[in-house]
């Protein structure tokens, strides 16, 4: 079972270290966005990061993905019993779902999306590759929003909205290396609607109009749920919200480099460089402190189990600021874990 220590963590500085390597080794537009983060959060994001960035390797390389989604799932068994597997990713995670609430359905849902892109799965309409991209990329918003202990249902939409812009970013970037490795995340229905054969273009990707045309459809999806997702962001706390404005920019920027590129996501790899990086980090400062326009819009339809999820999870256990505060926060913190079991 796990125990807090002094430093009222259940992680070690050696996990989290772990987890921070990871993230600046496998995502550098991540890890640049969470530079900004007020430390507490950042060690959090790091931890979810860590465990997402296992559960797709285990997946993605694993010759059996079946079995590779059962080990995970029977590892999400003992964080969420607080049994964690000897490893600093699953002890890194089980500090964070248990101090802040993170109900298990997230983590679920993006082990399910992992297990789709190990299957080959395609997807016929853009609500189709929304399931996909909530699962994915959707989940770790809602995660993040989480450890920002903002747990509103209006805030998680948005989250979603931001985490599916993220990714939808990512596959307009990738196309090319996607299909030459036999995956296909475009809408099908799209596809065929500009006279592209999805099975020919995977045999042979190759630039063209009508791929150009359907990324650029793609992208100003994806730049609709980054202008709605404002709103959110508006809501966190102010010190998180750099942070978040940065990632929405440089990965909107990603987009702006595809374009740049005519759209070829097949032969060229959209880069954004180290002195726009840097602007858009300044940009991001200046956007957290002007207001952001109020969005109605309702959540993505797949997104709605994960708003349901976090309005009926337990509350998180909130960082003690007095030493009467910690000592409670030490008791509210055994009690649930004795709870969850031996």
């Amino acid at each position: 079972m796990l125990r807090p220590s002094s430093d009222l963590s259940l992680v070690s500085p050696a996990d989290l270290a772990q987890c921070r390597q990871m993230i600046r080794d496998g995502s550098k537009t991540f890890y640049t966005a969470s530079l900004l983060l007020p430390q507490r959060v950042c060690d959090a994001s790091r931890a979810l990061y860590g465990f997402c960035r296992v559960a797709d390797d285990l997946v993605d390389r694993s010759a059996d993905s079946r079995a590779a989604v059962d080990t995970l799932l029977g590892r999400l068994d003992g964080i969420y019993r607080g049994q964690p597997d000897n490893e600093p990713a699953d002890r890194a995670f089980a500090d964070v779902a248990l101090r802040f609430a993170i109900p298990r359905e997230i983590p679920e849902a993006l082990i399910e999306g992992f297990a789709w892109d190990a299957s080959g799965r395609h997807y016929q309409t853009l609500d189709d590759l929304h399931a996909y991209a909530v699962r994915v990329a959707g989940t770790v918003g809602a995660m993040m929003s989480l450890v920002m202990q903002v747990r509103e249902p209006f805030a998680i939409a948005r989250a979603c909205d931001l985490g599916v812009a993220m990714q939808l970013t990512n596959i307009a970037r990738d196309v090319g290396e996607d299909a030459r490795n036999g995956r296909l995340y475009l809408p099908q229905d799209w596809l065929a609607e500009d006279g592209l054969d999805a099975k020919a273009f995977m045999t042979a990707p190759q630039p063209s109009p009508a791929l150009s045309k359907v990324l650029g459809r793609l992208l100003a999806e994806a730049d609709r749920l980054y202008a709605q997702s404002l709103s959110g962001i508006a809501m966190l706390p102010a010190a998180c919200r750099p942070s978040i404005h940065a990632a929405r920019l440089l990965y909107a920027e990603i987009g702006r480099a595809v374009e740049k590129n005519g759209h070829d996501s097949v032969t060229r790899r959209a880069v954004v460089p180290t002195q726009r990086k840097l602007a858009l980090l300044a940009k991001a400062v200046t956007a957290s402190l002007q207001s952001a326009p109020h969005s109605t819009a309702p959540a993505i339809p797949s997104a709605q189990f994960l708003i349901d999820a976090v309005a009926t999870a337990g509350q998180p256990i909130h960082p003690p600021r007095t030493l009467d505060e910690r000592a409670k926060w030490l008791t509210e913190l055994f009690i649930r874990l004795e709870k969850q079991g031996p």
